[in-house]
Protein backbone atom coordinates (compact mmCIF):
# COMPACT_ATOMS: atom_id res chain seq x y z
CA UNK A 1 0.00 0.00 0.00
CA UNK A 2 2.85 2.37 0.78
CA UNK A 3 4.25 1.69 -2.70
CA UNK A 4 0.91 2.60 -4.28
CA UNK A 5 0.89 5.95 -2.51
CA UNK A 6 4.51 6.54 -3.52
CA UNK A 7 3.62 5.96 -7.18
CA UNK A 8 0.58 8.25 -6.87
CA UNK A 9 2.74 10.98 -5.35
CA UNK A 10 5.32 10.42 -8.10
CA UNK A 11 2.56 11.05 -10.64
CA UNK A 12 1.57 14.24 -8.82
CA UNK A 13 5.19 15.43 -8.69
CA UNK A 14 5.54 14.62 -12.38
CA UNK A 15 2.42 16.58 -13.37
CA UNK A 16 3.64 19.61 -11.43
CA UNK A 17 7.09 19.26 -13.04
CA UNK A 18 5.43 19.13 -16.48
CA UNK A 19 3.62 22.44 -16.13
CA UNK A 20 6.54 24.22 -14.46
CA UNK A 21 8.93 22.89 -17.13
CA UNK A 22 6.63 24.03 -19.94
CA UNK A 23 6.50 27.57 -18.51
CA UNK A 24 10.24 27.61 -17.74
CA UNK A 25 11.13 26.75 -21.34
CA UNK A 26 8.89 29.58 -22.52
CA UNK A 27 10.58 32.01 -20.11
CA UNK A 28 14.16 30.95 -20.86
CA UNK A 29 13.98 30.95 -24.67
CA UNK A 30 15.06 34.57 -25.09
CA UNK A 31 17.92 34.14 -22.61
CA UNK A 32 19.40 31.38 -24.78
CA UNK A 33 19.20 33.58 -27.87
CA UNK A 34 20.90 36.47 -26.02
CA UNK A 35 23.66 34.06 -24.98
CA UNK A 36 24.24 33.18 -28.63
CA UNK A 37 22.76 29.70 -28.37
CA UNK A 38 20.45 29.68 -31.35
CA UNK A 39 20.20 28.35 -34.87
CA UNK A 40 18.01 28.50 -37.94
CA UNK A 41 15.68 25.74 -38.99
CA UNK A 42 17.13 24.39 -42.22
CA UNK A 43 13.76 22.87 -43.11
CA UNK A 44 11.95 26.21 -43.13
CA UNK A 45 11.99 29.33 -45.33
CA UNK A 46 11.92 31.51 -42.21
CA UNK A 47 15.17 33.06 -40.96
CA UNK A 48 13.86 33.21 -37.39
CA UNK A 49 16.37 32.52 -34.63
CA UNK A 50 15.48 29.31 -32.76
CA UNK A 51 17.03 28.84 -29.28
CA UNK A 52 19.16 25.69 -28.98
CA UNK A 53 19.96 23.36 -26.10
CA UNK A 54 16.64 23.70 -24.26
CA UNK A 55 16.93 20.06 -23.25
CA UNK A 56 18.96 21.36 -20.30
CA UNK A 57 15.83 23.00 -18.86
CA UNK A 58 13.84 19.76 -18.93
CA UNK A 59 16.86 17.94 -17.47
CA UNK A 60 17.10 20.45 -14.62
CA UNK A 61 13.37 20.14 -13.86
CA UNK A 62 13.72 16.35 -13.85
CA UNK A 63 16.50 16.52 -11.26
CA UNK A 64 14.60 18.99 -9.07
CA UNK A 65 11.51 16.79 -9.16
CA UNK A 66 13.52 13.69 -8.24
CA UNK A 67 15.41 15.48 -5.45
CA UNK A 68 12.15 16.64 -3.87
CA UNK A 69 10.71 13.14 -4.24
CA UNK A 70 13.56 11.39 -2.37
CA UNK A 71 11.96 11.56 1.14
CA UNK A 72 8.74 9.90 -0.07
CA UNK A 73 9.85 6.31 -0.79
CA UNK A 74 13.47 6.04 0.29
CA UNK A 75 13.87 7.29 3.86
CA UNK A 76 12.06 4.20 5.14
CA UNK A 77 13.76 1.85 2.70
CA UNK A 78 17.15 0.21 2.85
CA UNK A 79 20.34 2.21 2.61
CA UNK A 80 21.18 0.31 -0.59
CA UNK A 81 18.04 1.48 -2.42
CA UNK A 82 18.69 5.05 -1.34
CA UNK A 83 22.29 4.81 -2.57
CA UNK A 84 21.16 3.38 -5.90
CA UNK A 85 18.73 6.25 -6.41
CA UNK A 86 21.37 8.87 -5.61
CA UNK A 87 23.92 7.22 -7.94
CA UNK A 88 21.29 7.00 -10.67
CA UNK A 89 20.67 10.75 -10.38
CA UNK A 90 24.43 11.38 -10.33
CA UNK A 91 24.92 9.55 -13.63
CA UNK A 92 21.97 11.36 -15.21
CA UNK A 93 23.20 14.71 -13.87
CA UNK A 94 26.65 14.05 -15.37
CA UNK A 95 25.12 13.37 -18.77
CA UNK A 96 22.97 16.51 -18.65
CA UNK A 97 26.12 18.53 -17.89
CA UNK A 98 28.13 16.82 -20.63
CA UNK A 99 25.27 17.18 -23.11
CA UNK A 100 25.04 20.90 -22.45
CA UNK A 101 28.82 21.16 -22.81
CA UNK A 102 28.44 19.45 -26.20
CA UNK A 103 25.77 21.98 -27.25
CA UNK A 104 28.06 24.86 -26.27
CA UNK A 105 31.41 23.48 -27.47
CA UNK A 106 30.28 21.22 -30.35
CA UNK A 107 32.37 18.20 -29.31
CA UNK A 108 33.73 15.63 -31.77
CA UNK A 109 32.09 12.26 -32.33
CA UNK A 110 34.83 10.38 -30.49
CA UNK A 111 34.00 12.41 -27.37
CA UNK A 112 30.32 11.50 -27.73
CA UNK A 113 31.29 7.84 -27.59
CA UNK A 114 33.65 8.30 -24.64
CA UNK A 115 31.63 10.57 -22.33
CA UNK A 116 28.63 8.27 -21.67
CA UNK A 117 31.05 5.55 -20.57
CA UNK A 118 32.57 7.89 -17.97
CA UNK A 119 29.17 9.09 -16.77
CA UNK A 120 28.01 5.49 -16.28
CA UNK A 121 30.87 4.64 -13.88
CA UNK A 122 28.97 5.66 -10.67
CA UNK A 123 26.10 3.47 -11.84
CA UNK A 124 28.34 0.47 -12.52
CA UNK A 125 30.09 0.97 -9.19
CA UNK A 126 26.86 0.81 -7.19
CA UNK A 127 25.74 -2.19 -9.27
CA UNK A 128 28.96 -3.95 -8.26
CA UNK A 129 28.72 -2.98 -4.58
CA UNK A 130 25.09 -4.08 -4.40
CA UNK A 131 26.05 -7.55 -5.66
CA UNK A 132 24.47 -7.18 -9.09
CA UNK A 133 24.25 -10.43 -11.00
CA UNK A 134 26.78 -11.21 -13.71
CA UNK A 135 25.13 -14.52 -14.62
CA UNK A 136 22.70 -14.94 -17.51
CA UNK A 137 20.13 -17.65 -18.22
CA UNK A 138 21.09 -19.44 -21.44
CA UNK A 139 18.35 -19.75 -24.12
CA UNK A 140 16.90 -23.27 -24.45
CA UNK A 141 18.45 -24.05 -27.90
CA UNK A 142 21.96 -23.33 -26.55
CA UNK A 143 21.68 -25.20 -23.24
CA UNK A 144 23.05 -28.52 -24.56
CA UNK A 145 26.22 -26.62 -25.43
CA UNK A 146 26.51 -24.00 -22.65
CA UNK A 147 24.38 -25.30 -19.80
CA UNK A 148 21.48 -23.65 -17.96
CA UNK A 149 23.31 -20.45 -16.95
CA UNK A 150 26.55 -18.73 -17.82
CA UNK A 151 28.75 -16.52 -15.64
CA UNK A 152 30.04 -13.60 -17.71
CA UNK A 153 31.84 -11.60 -15.02
CA UNK A 154 33.40 -8.37 -16.26
CA UNK A 155 31.75 -8.78 -19.67
CA UNK A 156 28.44 -7.79 -18.06
CA UNK A 157 29.92 -4.46 -16.96
CA UNK A 158 31.36 -3.87 -20.42
CA UNK A 159 27.93 -4.59 -21.89
CA UNK A 160 26.23 -2.14 -19.50
CA UNK A 161 28.76 0.56 -20.30
CA UNK A 162 28.14 -0.01 -24.01
CA UNK A 163 24.38 0.14 -23.36
CA UNK A 164 24.79 3.67 -21.97
CA UNK A 165 26.79 4.68 -25.05
CA UNK A 166 24.25 3.14 -27.40
CA UNK A 167 21.16 4.66 -25.74
CA UNK A 168 22.54 8.20 -25.84
CA UNK A 169 23.88 8.09 -29.38
CA UNK A 170 21.03 6.04 -30.89
CA UNK A 171 18.61 8.86 -30.11
CA UNK A 172 21.12 11.46 -31.26
CA UNK A 173 21.55 10.02 -34.78
CA UNK A 174 17.79 9.65 -35.33
CA UNK A 175 17.19 13.39 -35.56
CA UNK A 176 16.83 16.31 -37.93
CA UNK A 177 13.05 16.79 -38.00
CA UNK A 178 10.97 18.82 -35.55
CA UNK A 179 9.87 16.70 -32.60
CA UNK A 180 11.70 13.50 -33.50
CA UNK A 181 14.28 13.35 -30.68
CA UNK A 182 11.76 14.27 -27.99
CA UNK A 183 8.94 12.25 -29.52
CA UNK A 184 10.88 9.00 -29.66
CA UNK A 185 12.10 9.61 -26.09
CA UNK A 186 8.53 10.06 -24.84
CA UNK A 187 7.34 6.88 -26.59
CA UNK A 188 10.26 4.80 -25.28
CA UNK A 189 9.75 6.25 -21.79
CA UNK A 190 6.04 5.43 -21.89
CA UNK A 191 6.84 1.90 -23.09
CA UNK A 192 9.15 1.44 -20.09
CA UNK A 193 6.46 2.73 -17.70
CA UNK A 194 3.89 0.30 -19.14
CA UNK A 195 6.39 -2.55 -18.85
CA UNK A 196 7.10 -1.61 -15.22
CA UNK A 197 3.39 -1.63 -14.36
CA UNK A 198 2.90 -5.03 -16.02
CA UNK A 199 5.83 -6.53 -14.12
CA UNK A 200 4.68 -5.05 -10.81
CA UNK A 201 1.21 -6.51 -11.41
CA UNK A 202 2.85 -9.90 -12.12
CA UNK A 203 4.90 -9.46 -8.92
CA UNK A 204 8.14 -9.89 -10.88
CA UNK A 205 10.98 -7.97 -9.17
CA UNK A 206 8.39 -5.40 -8.06
CA UNK A 207 10.87 -3.32 -6.02
CA UNK A 208 13.18 -2.85 -9.02
CA UNK A 209 10.33 -1.86 -11.31
CA UNK A 210 9.01 0.59 -8.72
CA UNK A 211 12.51 2.09 -8.69
CA UNK A 212 12.29 2.43 -12.48
CA UNK A 213 8.85 4.08 -12.27
CA UNK A 214 10.10 6.69 -9.81
CA UNK A 215 12.60 7.83 -12.46
CA UNK A 216 10.67 7.31 -15.68
CA UNK A 217 7.45 9.13 -14.70
CA UNK A 218 9.10 12.55 -14.16
CA UNK A 219 11.19 11.93 -17.29
CA UNK A 220 8.04 11.46 -19.39
CA UNK A 221 6.50 14.56 -17.82
CA UNK A 222 9.37 16.97 -18.54
CA UNK A 223 9.94 15.45 -21.99
CA UNK A 224 6.29 16.04 -22.90
CA UNK A 225 6.66 19.66 -21.82
CA UNK A 226 9.68 20.00 -24.11
CA UNK A 227 7.86 18.20 -26.94
CA UNK A 228 5.05 20.79 -26.82
CA UNK A 229 7.64 23.45 -27.70
CA UNK A 230 9.63 21.25 -30.09
CA UNK A 231 6.70 19.91 -32.14
CA UNK A 232 6.24 21.33 -35.65
CA UNK A 233 6.69 24.23 -36.11
CA UNK A 234 9.44 24.03 -33.52
CA UNK A 235 9.92 27.05 -31.26
CA UNK A 236 13.00 25.54 -29.58
CA UNK A 237 15.71 23.03 -30.44
CA UNK A 238 16.42 20.36 -27.82
CA UNK A 239 20.14 20.00 -28.56
CA UNK A 240 22.36 17.08 -27.66
CA UNK A 241 21.49 17.66 -23.99
CA UNK A 242 18.10 15.97 -24.43
CA UNK A 243 19.65 13.00 -26.25
CA UNK A 244 22.27 12.50 -23.53
CA UNK A 245 19.71 13.02 -20.76
CA UNK A 246 17.19 10.59 -22.27
CA UNK A 247 19.76 7.95 -23.16
CA UNK A 248 21.33 7.87 -19.71
CA UNK A 249 17.92 7.78 -18.01
CA UNK A 250 16.98 4.74 -20.08
CA UNK A 251 20.32 3.07 -19.34
CA UNK A 252 19.97 3.76 -15.62
CA UNK A 253 16.50 2.27 -15.26
CA UNK A 254 17.45 -0.72 -17.44
CA UNK A 255 20.58 -1.54 -15.46
CA UNK A 256 19.27 -0.99 -11.93
CA UNK A 257 15.87 -2.39 -12.91
CA UNK A 258 17.52 -5.53 -14.34
CA UNK A 259 15.83 -5.40 -17.75
CA UNK A 260 18.64 -4.36 -20.07
CA UNK A 261 17.68 -6.98 -22.69
CA UNK A 262 14.08 -5.78 -22.74
CA UNK A 263 15.30 -2.18 -23.04
CA UNK A 264 16.99 -3.00 -26.34
CA UNK A 265 13.64 -4.28 -27.64
CA UNK A 266 12.17 -0.81 -27.12
CA UNK A 267 15.00 0.52 -29.31
CA UNK A 268 14.14 -1.58 -32.38
CA UNK A 269 13.86 1.47 -34.74
CA UNK A 270 17.04 2.94 -33.26
CA UNK A 271 18.90 -0.37 -33.70
CA UNK A 272 17.83 -0.50 -37.36
CA UNK A 273 18.81 3.15 -37.83
CA UNK A 274 22.23 2.52 -36.26
CA UNK A 275 22.94 -0.57 -38.37
CA UNK A 276 21.73 1.24 -41.48
CA UNK A 277 24.01 4.19 -40.64
CA UNK A 278 27.13 2.11 -39.95
CA UNK A 279 28.68 2.59 -43.44
CA UNK A 280 28.62 6.37 -42.98
CA UNK A 281 29.35 6.43 -39.23
CA UNK A 282 32.48 4.30 -39.69
CA UNK A 283 33.74 6.06 -42.81
CA UNK A 284 33.17 3.30 -45.37
CA UNK A 285 31.05 5.84 -47.23
CA UNK A 286 31.68 9.60 -46.75
CA UNK A 287 29.37 11.08 -44.14
CA UNK A 288 28.29 14.74 -44.39
CA UNK A 289 27.99 16.85 -41.24
CA UNK A 290 24.20 17.00 -41.53
CA UNK A 291 22.13 14.08 -42.79
CA UNK A 292 18.71 15.63 -42.30
CA UNK A 293 16.22 15.46 -45.20
CA UNK A 294 16.46 17.97 -48.05
CA UNK A 295 14.01 20.86 -47.91
CA UNK A 296 12.41 22.00 -51.16
CA UNK A 297 11.68 25.70 -50.83
CA UNK A 298 9.35 25.67 -53.84
CA UNK A 299 6.98 23.02 -52.44
CA UNK A 300 7.71 23.22 -48.70
CA UNK A 301 8.20 19.43 -48.61
CA UNK A 302 11.05 17.26 -47.37
CA UNK A 303 12.73 14.73 -49.64
CA UNK A 304 15.73 12.43 -49.46
CA UNK A 305 19.10 14.05 -48.93
CA UNK A 306 22.18 12.69 -50.67
CA UNK A 307 25.89 12.32 -50.04
CA UNK A 308 27.95 12.97 -53.18
CA UNK A 309 31.57 11.94 -53.49
CA UNK A 310 34.16 10.47 -55.82
CA UNK A 311 35.02 6.74 -55.72
CA UNK A 312 38.45 7.39 -54.23
CA UNK A 313 36.82 8.91 -51.12
CA UNK A 314 35.27 5.60 -50.09
CA UNK A 315 36.82 3.19 -47.62
CA UNK A 316 37.70 -0.45 -48.38
CA UNK A 317 34.69 -2.39 -49.63
CA UNK A 318 32.67 0.77 -50.22
CA UNK A 319 31.81 0.02 -53.85
CA UNK A 320 30.68 -3.54 -53.08
CA UNK A 321 28.61 -2.28 -50.16
CA UNK A 322 26.85 0.33 -52.30
CA UNK A 323 26.01 -2.27 -54.94
CA UNK A 324 24.60 -4.54 -52.24
CA UNK A 325 22.47 -1.75 -50.74
CA UNK A 326 21.20 -0.84 -54.20
CA UNK A 327 20.41 -4.47 -55.05
CA UNK A 328 18.47 -4.92 -51.80
CA UNK A 329 16.68 -1.59 -52.43
CA UNK A 330 17.95 -0.24 -49.15
CA UNK A 331 19.45 2.83 -50.82
CA UNK A 332 19.22 4.85 -54.00
CA UNK A 333 22.65 4.89 -55.63
CA UNK A 334 23.60 6.76 -58.80
CA UNK A 335 26.97 6.38 -60.55
CA UNK A 336 28.01 9.29 -62.77
CA UNK A 337 30.95 8.61 -65.12
CA UNK A 338 33.68 11.22 -65.51
CA UNK A 339 32.98 13.93 -68.07
CA UNK A 340 35.57 16.24 -69.59
CA UNK A 341 39.26 16.26 -68.82
CA UNK A 342 39.15 17.34 -65.17
CA UNK A 343 35.81 16.21 -63.80
CA UNK A 344 36.00 12.95 -61.84
CA UNK A 345 33.43 10.21 -61.59
CA UNK A 346 30.82 10.92 -58.94
CA UNK A 347 28.66 8.70 -56.76
CA UNK A 348 25.40 9.86 -55.22
CA UNK A 349 23.70 7.87 -52.43
CA UNK A 350 20.90 8.87 -50.10
CA UNK A 351 22.08 9.49 -46.55
CA UNK A 352 21.70 6.25 -44.61
CA UNK A 353 19.12 7.14 -41.96
CA UNK A 354 15.72 5.65 -41.28
CA UNK A 355 14.20 9.07 -42.06
CA UNK A 356 15.63 9.07 -45.60
CA UNK A 357 14.67 5.40 -45.94
CA UNK A 358 11.03 6.31 -45.21
CA UNK A 359 11.18 9.15 -47.73
CA UNK A 360 12.50 6.69 -50.33
CA UNK A 361 9.12 4.93 -50.26
CA UNK A 362 6.60 7.67 -49.40
CA UNK A 363 8.20 10.41 -51.50
CA UNK A 364 8.43 14.12 -50.63
CA UNK A 365 6.42 14.78 -47.48
CA UNK A 366 5.50 17.66 -45.20
CA UNK A 367 7.71 17.83 -42.11
CA UNK A 368 4.88 17.39 -39.60
CA UNK A 369 3.55 14.37 -41.51
CA UNK A 370 7.03 12.87 -41.64
CA UNK A 371 7.38 13.22 -37.86
CA UNK A 372 4.05 11.43 -37.40
CA UNK A 373 5.28 8.60 -39.66
CA UNK A 374 8.45 8.25 -37.61
CA UNK A 375 6.48 8.22 -34.35
CA UNK A 376 4.22 5.56 -35.85
CA UNK A 377 7.29 3.45 -36.62
CA UNK A 378 8.36 3.89 -32.98
CA UNK A 379 4.95 2.75 -31.71
CA UNK A 380 4.99 -0.27 -34.05
CA UNK A 381 8.46 -1.07 -32.69
CA UNK A 382 7.03 -0.98 -29.17
CA UNK A 383 4.22 -3.37 -30.14
CA UNK A 384 6.78 -5.76 -31.63
CA UNK A 385 8.89 -5.42 -28.46
CA UNK A 386 6.00 -6.42 -26.19
CA UNK A 387 5.08 -9.26 -28.55
CA UNK A 388 8.61 -10.63 -28.31
CA UNK A 389 8.87 -10.03 -24.56
CA UNK A 390 5.63 -11.80 -23.64
CA UNK A 391 5.13 -14.11 -26.61
CA UNK A 392 8.06 -15.17 -28.75
CA UNK A 393 10.45 -15.33 -25.77
CA UNK A 394 8.66 -18.45 -24.50
CA UNK A 395 10.38 -20.43 -27.24
CA UNK A 396 13.76 -19.55 -25.70
CA UNK A 397 13.13 -19.62 -21.95
CA UNK A 398 11.16 -21.86 -19.59
CA UNK A 399 9.37 -18.78 -18.20
CA UNK A 400 9.25 -15.14 -19.24
CA UNK A 401 12.55 -13.70 -18.04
Amino acid sequence: MESVWAVVLSLVYSLVAHFICYQAIKNFKDMFIKAGMFGKDLNKTSEEKIPEGLGVVSGAMFLISCFLFIPIPFLDYSELQFTQFICALLSICCMIFLGFADDVLDLRWRHKLFLPTIASLPLLAVYFVSGGSTTIIVPIPLRPLLGYDLHLGVLVYIYMGMLAVFCTNAINILAGVNGVETGQSVIIGTSIAVFNVIEIARDQFAAKHLFSLYLILPFIAVSLALLRHNWYPSKVFVGDTLCYFAGMTFAVVAILGSFSKTMLLFFIPQVFNFLYSVPQLFGIIPCPRHRLPKFDRATGLLGMSYAKFSPDQMGPGGAALLKTLSFLRLAKVEWSPPSGKEKKAEISVNNLTIINYLLKFIGPTHERTLTIYIMTVQVVGTIIAFSIRYGFVRFFYDVVQ
